[in-house]
């Protein structure tokens, strides 16, 4: 990973918010109003999906994405202005939050400014009319990278979002953008700004695969970490959605999670999540609500930063529509209280400076913390078993930090929690990882 990516970046917690469908009016003040309860739930930056004017000529749905932006450098009437959006940047400031905008260099809408401007900065196709490698995105461009004069303009906007009080980028699909252009963004970026976070929305495993053998840039998780302090978990993604779902075993995406920790740059950061804007809500993933929350009490323990997308807290079940108004079913946020305390154990100690190790999957899956004289260890009911659970624990009674409910170990047993808890124990002896077929083939223990 980048050189100066703080180890503190793993235990960060981020909350995804679209402007349009958040609050009641789609805007900047809407959000301003709500931050004082999502700082309250633990969380550290607010990351806030495009904010720019949106493409009209071949728009998806009755508004248009998002994603298909017309001018990097302005902002969304819809959501306000300027002043608006500084306004909210300095409440979340003085609330201790910080604040990430979303950016998204791959593409401009068939109408942006730029190629208005600059036709020579876009890919052409065959008849030399301006086009996207990736014909699903039929409402936006592509830009022609690389480009010295392209990454100037690029970079000089990075600079001005930064010198607003912007905290971090979260760059859309990263991947399909040279390195080298990162690499020179993170440096120049710095020079306005010291400390900015820079997160890559890698692609899933498979993408880079099919971009590659089509002669098209594919960016690995591998070589981004030369440029970004953390990376999305899309390479082990379908393998999370499908134990999720129950057409794998659990063990198939530990697995997975397990062999990260073997071919990233130590320290590594991952963001680990269960929804996000892209993917299904996980109360609609999972087969019941109960796994839903093991799922997400994993993924919140898990080693890397921790996204909340805004609705979560409230169990919902539907993903808002990118292309037209479809606001935040808010419900009785019923999960804030969990999510809050996942978010605050980001914090605890253990999770800091200790050593994750994933310890079994069946009938529930174990992780602990491992941090001599002061561990987190955690149990997840991700499949809905019934029954006891054998844990490597001493016998005795703990307090769930998740509830504040008592959890007696008998015999190295305890009864599987409906959900999951995570407990503290000066006690856990150096722990014992889970061994696979798959990753372990000529190591299992006897």
């Amino acid at each position: 990973m980048a050189h100066d990516t703080p180890l503190g970046f793993r235990s960060l917690v981020l909350y995804e918010i679209y402007v349009r469908n958040h609050g009641p009016h789609g805007t900047f003040a809407d959000v301003e109003v709500d931050l004082e309860r999502i700082r309250s739930m633990g969380v550290d930056v607010i990351w806030l999906m495009p904010i720019h004017p949106i493409g009209k000529l071949k728009k998806k749905g009755s508004l248009g994405c998002p994603y298909s932006i017309a001018d990097y450098r302005e902002v969304n009437p819809e959501y306000g202005t300027k002043a608006d959006l500084k306004r909210l940047i300095e409440r979340a400031h003085g609330l201790g939050l910080k604040v990430m905008i979303d950016v998204v260099y791959n593409h401009t809408a068939h109408d942006s400014q730029l190629l208005r401007e600059h036709p020579e900065w876009f890919h052409q196709g065959e008849r030399g009319e301006p086009t996207t490698t990736v014909p699903d995105w039929s409402d936006v461009i592509d830009l022609k990278h690389p480009d010295a004069a392209l990454s100037m303009y690029l970079i000089e906007t990075l600079q001005q979002w930064a010198a607003l009080g912007i905290d971090g980028f979260r760059c859309d699909v990263a991947s399909l953008v040279p390195l080298e252009f990162w690499l020179q963004a993170r440096r120049t970026v710095a020079e306005t700004r010291p400390g900015v976070i820079w997160l890559a929305e890698s692609v899933h495993a498979a993408f880079v695969a099919f971009r590659r053998g089509r002669a098209l840039r594919g960016l690995s998780d591998g070589e981004l970490y030369a440029a970004f302090d953390l990376t999305y978990a899309y390479d082990i993604w379908p393998a999370f959605q499908a134990a999720v779902a129950g057409r794998v075993p659990a063990a198939r995406y530990l697995e997975m999670v397990r062999f990260q920790d073997s071919i990233y740059p130590v320290n590594f950061i991952k963001l680990r999540c269960v929804e996000n804007h892209d993917q299904t809500r996980i109360m609609a993933l999972a087969p019941t609500c109960s796994q839903g929350m093991a799922w997400t009490a994993f993924e919140a323990f898990n080693k890397g930063a921790f996204l909340i997308y805004a609705g979560q807290e409230s169990a919902a079940r539907h993903t808002p529509s990118l292309f037209d108004v479809d606001r935040v079913e808010w419900g009785t946020f019923e999960l804030q209280s969990f999510l809050s305390t996942l978010a605050h154990l980001k914090k605890d100690p253990a999770a800091v400076t200790g050593r994750f190790v994933i310890l079994d999957c069946d009938p529930a899956v174990q992780a602990t913390w491992y941090l001599p004289g002061a561990s987190l260890y955690g149990v997840f009911n991700t499949g809905g078993a019934t029954g006891k659970v054998h844990v490597q624990l001493p016998d005795g009674e703990y307090a769930n930090l998740l509830s504040g409910a008592l959890v007696r170990v008998q015999g190295g047993d305890m009864n599987l929690p409906e959900t999951a808890v995570i407990l503290r124990s000066p006690q856990v002896t150096d722990p014992r990882p889970f061994y696979s077929d798959l990753l372990d083939y000529d190591r299992r223990p006897n």
